[in-house]
C-alpha cells in the first residue's frame, strides 16, 4: 500500500478520472457562468457586455432578495429536520425497534427512491381542500379542529412550510440509514460500560454517542445544505413556486430569468450567488467538526 500510494503515476491514475470529471462537470461551468455574469442579454439576442452592471443591480431586485429569503427560510427548517429526524429514527432502529428494524428502515427509506413529481402530487392531494378535503384537513376536520382547516398551498403563510414538510420526509430516511450504519460502528462494550456506571438514556447520548456520531452529523448537514440551497425540483413539483411568489427559491428565479425572460447574463450572477452560498456555508459548517468534541 505505501508503495502504490508513494507512485505519483498510481495517484494520477487513480485521481486522474475523477478531476477530469469534476473539471468538466463543476469547474467548467463555473469559470463560464462567471463569463456570463460580465454580459447582459442573451447569447444572439441583445448580448453585449456589462460589467459589474449585473451585479449592482441584483442588490437593488426586490424579486431576488425575496428568493433568498424563502431559501434561508427553507434551508434553516429543511436542514434541521433532514438531519434531525434522521438521527432520531436511526436510535429507534437501534435502540427500540430491533424485532421489525430492517421493515421499518425500508418503509422510512422507500420515500427517497421516489420521483419528485410523484412526490409532489401525493402531497399536492394530502393538503387539499377543494373540491374534497385532502388527508390533513380530513383529520383535522375528523377530531374537530375545523378551525385549522385551510388551503395550506394556497396561502403564502403555509406553502412554504408545508414544502419543507415534504421535503424533511422525503430525505430524513437517507440520514437514518447514514446514521445507522455509524451506530452499528460504536462497540456495544461502551455503551454497557455507561450504563453500569449509572448514565441515564440521555447522559448516554449526550456523552457517548454524540461525540461519536459528530463527525456523520457534520457530513450529513453538509449535504442536506448543499441539497437545499439548491432546491427547486420539489417546490416545482408542489407549488410551481406560488402562491405568488412565496416559494421560488434562488434556483427557480435563475431559471426563469435564463429561459423565460433570456437574461442569461444575469441568470449566471444568480448561479454565482448560489455556488458561493454552497461553498461559504459548507465550510462554516464544516468549522464545528472539532475533534475536542
Amino acid at each position: 500500500m505505501n508503495k502504490v500510494l508513494g507512485n505519483k503515476k498510481a495517484i494520477a491514475l487513480f485521481v486522474g478520472p475523477a478531476f477530469i470529471l469534476y473539471t468538466a462537470l463543476v469547474m467548467v461551468p463555473v469559470i463560464w457562468s462567471l463569463y456570463y455574469s460580465f454580459y447582459a442579454g442573451s447569447p444572439g439576442l441583445k448580448w453585449e457586455f456589462a460589467g459589474l452592471k449585473n451585479y449592482i443591480n441584483l442588490f437593488s431586485d426586490k424579486n431576488f432578495l425575496k428568493a433568498l429569503g424563502v431559501n434561508f427560510k427553507y434551508i434553516s427548517v429543511v436542514v434541521i429536520g433532514q438531519v434531525g429526524f434522521g438521527l432520531l429514527m436511526a436510535l429507534m432502529f437501534k435502540f427500540w425497534l430491533r424485532k421489525c428494524k430492517t421493515v421499518v428502515r425500508t418503509l422510512v427509506f422507500f420515500p427517497v427512491v421516489l420521483p419528485t413529481v410523484a412526490v409532489g402530487q401525493l402531497f399536492a392531494k394530502i393538503y387539499e381542500i377543494q373540491p374534497n378535503y385532502g388527508l390533513l384537513n380530513s383529520f383535522l376536520s375528523k377530531i374537530g379542529l375545523q378551525n385549522l382547516v385551510q388551503p395550506w398551498l394556497g396561502q403564502e403563510k403555509t406553502a412554504l412550510w408545508a414544502l419543507c414538510v415534504m421535503d424533511i420526509w422525503v430525505a430524513m430516511g437517507f440520514y437514518s440509514v447514514i446514521f445507522y450504519g455509524a451506530l452499528l460502528d460504536i462497540p456495544d462494550d461502551i455503551l454497557e460500560a455507561a450504563r453500569v456506571d449509572g448514565a441515564s438514556g440521555l447522559q448516554l447520548f449526550r456523552r457517548i454517542l454524540l461525540p461519536l456520531l459528530w463527525p456523520m452529523v457534520i457530513t450529513s448537514t453538509v449535504f442536506s445544505f448543499s441539497g437545499t440551497v439548491k432546491m427547486f425540483e420539489s417546490a416545482l413539483a408542489l407549488t410551481k413556486g406560488g402562491p405568488g411568489a412565496a416559494t421560488k427559491s434562488l434556483s427557480m428565479y435563475m431559471y426563469d430569468n435564463a429561459f423565460t425572460y433570456y437574461k442569461v447574463g444575469y441568470a449566471s450572477v444568480i448561479a454565482i450567488v448560489i455556488f458561493l452560498i454552497c461553498v461559504v456555508g459548507s465550510a462554516i459548517i464544516n468549522k464545528f467538526d472539532v475533534k475536542d468534541y
